[in-house]
Order: C-alpha cells, then sequence, then structure tokens
C-alpha cells in the first residue's frame, strides 16, 4: 500500500477558558486557518482536513480555501473527532494537529511523520529543555523517554523529563481501536488521554521537536500570540 498521511486539525467552537477560539480573528486570519497554513507547509503530508464540531466552523474552513468536515458533537475528545475523519478517508498514518497551535513547526510535524515509517502504532513529539517553571507548572505536561519511546507523561516535576508537545501520530486501525478503549484509572487521574496507550501496553515512539510550541488556551495565550504575529511581542 502507497503511504499516505492524512494530516487532522480537531476544531471544536465551544472552549471554556477562551470561548470560540477557533473563530477568533483578531489578526485578520482565524486561529484555525493559522494551524492549518502551517499543516499545509508539513513536506510529507498529503492532506489537511479540520475536523469540526460546528457548521459555523466548516462554513469559515471553506471561506479560507481549506477542506473541513463536520462530525458529531457528542465526541468527548479530539482523537475521537479525528477518528471519524480517518474512518471517511483513505490513510496509512494520521496525524492529530491541535487546533490551537497556530506557531507549530511544520519541520517538526515532518520529523514525527519520518519516525512512525518504522511501524510503530503511535508516536507523539517531544521538546528536550523544561524551565525550572514549566517544570512547577502542572500545566506542561513532561515526558519520560527512554530508547525512543515515552513510558510514562505527568503534570509533577519530573527531573530528566522532556516537554511534551501534544501532537500525535497513529495507524489507523490502532486510532479506531484506541477510541473504543475505557479510559484507565492514571488517565482520569492525571487528565492525559495517552496514558491510556500506556496502560494497554501500547508503546509509544517518540521524534525530537525542534520547538516546543505554544498552545493558545485562555485570552492571554492569544494576545501574546497576536502580538508576536504582528512583530509587536
Amino acid at each position: 500500500m502507497t503511504r499516505r498521511v492524512l494530516l487532522v486539525i480537531p476544531a471544536r467552537l465551544a472552549s471554556t477558558r477562551l470561548p470560540r477560539k477557533m473563530l477568533l480573528k483578531e489578526t485578520g486570519k482565524y486561529l484555525v486557518q493559522h494551524v492549518h497554513e502551517r499543516a499545509l507547509l508539513v513536506r510529507n503530508a498529503d492532506e489537511v482536513v479540520v475536523a469540526a464540531d460546528d457548521p459555523e466552523i466548516v462554513r469559515a474552513v471553506e471561506g479560507f480555501g481549506g477542506i473541513a468536515l463536520l462530525t458529531s458533537p457528542l465526541h468527548p475528545s479530539g482523537s475521537d473527532r479525528v477518528a471519524e475523519v480517518a474512518r471517511r478517508r483513505t490513510a496509512s498514518l494520521v496525524v492529530n494537529l491541535q487546533g490551537d497551535e497556530p506557531e507549530i513547526d511544520p519541520e517538526d510535524v515532518a520529523r514525527l511523520i519520518d519516525a512512525m515509517q518504522a511501524g510503530d502504532e503511535m508516536g507523539t513529539l517531544v521538546f528536550e529543555g523544561l524551565t525550572e517553571e514549566e517544570q512547577r507548572s502542572p500545566s506542561v505536561v513532561k515526558a519520560v523517554v527512554e530508547g525512543g519511546f515515552a513510558t510514562d507523561f505527568r503534570r509533577e516535576p519530573t527531573p530528566g523529563a522532556f516537554r511534551h508537545v501534544g501532537i500525535y501520530a497513529y495507524r489507523p486501525d490502532f486510532l479506531e481501536r484506541f477510541t473504543k478503549l475505557a479510559p484507565t484509572a492514571r488517565e482520569k487521574e492525571r487528565r492525559l488521554e495517552q496514558m491510556r496507550a500506556l496502560d494497554h501496553g501500547v508503546r509509544i515512539r517518540v521524534a525530537r521537536a525542534l520547538h516546543p510550541g505554544r498552545g493558545i488556551d485562555t485570552p492571554e495565550d492569544y494576545s501574546s500570540f497576536v502580538r508576536r504575529y504582528r512583530g509587536t511581542a
């Protein structure tokens, strides 16, 4: 089978800390549009699709020339939304790009895709370098890496750990199985979906990111991004 890489950007209209963040447009472009433009620059990807939970996002994406599929509003996570799109497309590898990472480095995504040529079921990105503040912050996820695989993910300070960059690559058949598995105790305790894979004995391949990535979770995050985009930060 010829390798075909599908990049999926899950985009949810409702957001607790930053309502309607996918459609924020202070830069002149929707937030999801910035992510979409970065995704199109990934050198070894074949298609980019936005997995939307609301027709308003579909219209916005189609308005700037992108492809969007309306998915069920009942999905509990972005992974479930990505899995629905994967069922409606043909691919040998599916990459889940976060819709709130407008500064993701396309080459880092390409490095993850390259790493998945080894045939693993699941992979993710890690960045070497955690500041003291990031070590203390429970919002910054730390990845323990051994022999090219992530063996644990934690929120508490973890000496020697990497910063987790929340982008995932899956084999389509594994993604389908993964979304049907019940959440595990460690997943619920840590609020980290990837623990489900580890708890079911799945090895998570890691690729080294050259940039840590900056997610947009709060109004302050978005304001900082707008300033950087305008060259004023």
